[in-house]
């Protein structure tokens, strides 16, 4: 932010201090949420089975989730799409890279929708559940987590 952009604002009636007060509601919002957030996904790792401190662990608590809810197979699968997506847009700067990185993109959510879509059907749930999941995440896992929802084992390996 420039001099001028600063003076700008407080010609308009807003204030430093203002300012650093709003985002500091905002950050101080989003830290809670995360909190419960994570107090939340502990509970669904518990209630797969597993313990909940695997849910903290960055990437491990992806493969534990792939695990319980579809393969592990999966899991790398969309690891690896999503960094030869990434790989491809930062070295790639023509139209062929941007294509090619737009459809890993896709098949990289495709693989989250499904493996969203294992998630509810393992605590009973069906695909209006994984719409939920996808658009209202954090409410849906509340739901999950601090729910009467149950773990009834991976859809995958079920017999229906």
């Amino acid at each position: 932010m420039t001099e001028s952009d600063i003076t700008n604002l407080t010609s308009q009636g807003f204030s430093l201090e203002a300012i650093a007060a709003i985002l500091g509601g905002y950050l101080l919002v989003l830290l809670v949420l995360a909190i419960i957030w994570v107090i939340a996904n502990w509970k669904i790792f518990t209630k797969m089975g597993e313990a909940g401190w695997k849910s903290i662990i960055p990437i491990y608590n992806g493969y534990i989730l792939f695990k319980r809810t579809w393969n592990t197979k999966m899991f790398w699968i969309s690891v690896i799409v999503s960094c030869a997506g990434g790989l491809v847009d930062q070295y790639m700067d023509s139209t062929l890279g941007s294509v090619i990185s737009g459809i890993l993109t896709i098949v990289a959510f495709v693989i989250f929708v499904k493996q969203l879509y294992y998630q509810s059907k393992a605590f009973g749930h069906g695909g209006g559940f994984t719409v939920g999941l996808v658009l209202l995440n954090t409410i849906f896992v509340l739901i999950l987590g601090f729910g009467k929802s149950r773990y009834i084992g991976n859809p995958t390996e079920r017999k229906f």
